[in-house]
C-alpha cells in the first residue's frame, strides 16, 4: 500500500481534492475530521483543564479554543500535546484498516504535515495550491475570518512557496474543478506505475 501525504496551506483547496481522491478510489484519512472527534471525546476532558471554559455540552467550542491558542505559541504547544498523539493513534488505526483491506493508496489528509515532520512518514507528498489572491478570497470568504486571523494562521504554517518546493506533486486548484480532478486522475496514474515498476 502507498501512502499519501496530502497538504497545503488554509484556503488552497485540500479538502476538495481530498475528496477528488476518495471519488477515484483512494483512501482517505482526515486529520481534521479526527480532531472533531477527539474534541467530542477522549480530548475534550484534558483540553478543559488546561483551557477552563472552552468545552460546552461535552464538546470543545473550536472558536473558543482558537481565541485561547492563535497568538499563544506556548498555548498552541500545550494543546498540541494532548491532540497529536491522539490523532497519531487514530492514523495507525485506519492505515492498519486499509491495509488489511488490500488498499492500493492510502492518503492522509494532513493540514500541517511539513510542520510536524510527518513528510518522512509518507511515500508521496501532494500540495493542494492555489494564487494568493484566490487564497485570500477563499479564506475571507469564511464565517467569523478577519484579515488578522487570516495573518496568524498564514504565520503558523510553512509558505506554500516552500510547500511547492517539497512536493511531489501539485494539485492547481485555482484553475477549476475538472482540472483539479485530472491533476489528480493523473497523479494516480503515476504512482500506481512506480509501484509496478517496483514490484
Amino acid at each position: 500500500m502507498l501512502i499519501i501525504g496530502l497538504t497545503g496551506s488554509i484556503g488552497m483547496g485540500k479538502s476538495t481534492t481530498a475528496e477528488m481522491f476518495r471519488e477515484q478510489g483512494a483512501c482517505v484519512y482526515d486529520s481534521d475530521a479526527a480532531v472533531h472527534e477527539i474534541y467530542r471525546g477522549p480530548g475534550a476532558l484534558e483540553i478543559e483543564k488546561l483551557f477552563p471554559g472552552v468545552v460546552e455540552n461535552g464538546a470543545v467550542d473550536r472558536r473558543k479554543l482558537a481565541a485561547r491558542v492563535l497568538d499563544d505559541a506556548e498555548a498552541l504547544k500545550r494543546l498540541e500535546s494532548i491532540v497529536h498523539p491522539l490523532v497519531k493513534r487514530a492514523r495507525r488505526d485506519f492505515l492498519d484498516v486499509a491495509a488489511q483491506r488490500g488498499e492500493a493508496f492510502a492518503v492522509l489528509d494532513i493540514p500541517l504535515l511539513f510542520e510536524i515532520g510527518d513528510e518522512k512518514n509518507v511515500d508521496a507528498v501532494v500540495v493542494a495550491s492555489a494564487d494568493p489572491a484566490t487564497q485570500q478570497a477563499r479564506v475571507l470568504a469564511r464565517p467569523g475570518m478577519t484579515v488578522e486571523k487570516f495573518a496568524a494562521i498564514l504565520k503558523r504554517q510553512v509558505p506554500d512557496s516552500e510547500k511547492r518546493r517539497r512536493a511531489d506533486f501539485i494539485v492547481e486548484t485555482d484553475r477549476g474543478l475538472d482540472a483539479a480532478r485530472a491533476q489528480v486522475s493523473d497523479i494516480l496514474r503515476k504512482l500506481s506505475a512506480r509501484v509496478k515498476k517496483k514490484g
